[in-house]
């Protein structure tokens, strides 16, 4: 797979003693599909570990899904995606360009692909109160209609992402829909945190056909959503 989808996030203002270390220069894009090279610094965060890699093409910061990597080691990260002006906020560091992908090798490693919901059994959640209430499947049914509308959903959450695009991606079940017909899941973008197995409720406004390229694409999500916690 070619480099991957560009996400809008903030540009690193590093200082002149950190120029070169976080903001090393564009980040190589693989033709293959597949960038290794070896690691000169590591960094872990809450969900992620990010690491300052030395390529064939140049110096370029790279992130995955948090795991035990060693300063020195060669490593490759399939599915390389290029962000620009990604800011993380658990480093308080903002990279000019950076590299998300998932490390060859590495059980369970995380990268930036529609996230898959985890089994967490069966999931019943009472649908939302107020008249711009509505169930995950009616909000995927009524996609069109409620086009750049506000709505309001409860259910539980089933994956949470963070630090994506500057904010929290969250993916909410409330038993509506199956999955058979796609309609049980829906992606909601936040700036509130939360945790998998949490039931809450958010309001925030849909949006459809959002196409981040690459594949990666939502036919329908609820965006700058504000979250209640029952």
């Amino acid at each position: 797979m070619t480099p991957l989808k560009t996400l809008a996030l903030t540009v690193l203002l590093a200082t002149t003693s950190l120029t070169s270390a976080w903001a090393a220069g564009p980040s190589p894009a693989p033709a293959s599909g597949v960038l290794s090279g070896e690691v000169l610094e590591v960094k872990d965060v809450e969900a992620y570990t990010y690491l300052r890699l030395k390529t064939k093409d140049g110096e370029t910061w790279a992130a995955v899904g948090k795991t035990a990597v060693k300063k020195g080691t060669q490593v490759s990260i399939e599915n390389p995606m290029v962000m620009d002006n990604f800011e993380s906020k658990s480093l308080k560091k903002t990279f000019k360009t950076i590299v998300f992908g998932s490390l060859a090798g590495a059980p369970g490693a995380m990268h930036m692909a529609a996230p898959k919901p985890v089994d967490l059994g069966p999931i019943k959640v009472a649908k939302a109160s107020g008249a711009n209430a509505r169930t995950v499947a009616e909000v995927v049914a009524q996609a069109k209609t409620l086009k750049d509308k506000p709505v309001t959903i409860s259910g539980k959450v089933v994956k949470f992402n963070p630090e994506i695009m500057g904010k929290n991606w969250i993916h909410l079940q409330d038993g509506s829909g199956s999955a058979a017909t796609q309609n049980n899941d829906i992606l909601v973008t936040s700036s509130a945190t939360t945790k998998v197995g949490d039931v809450i409720t958010v309001t925030g406004v849909v949006r459809t056909d959002k196409d981040f390229t690459a594949g990666y694409s939502y036919k329908v999500m609820v965006e700058d959503a504000t979250l209640v916690k029952p």
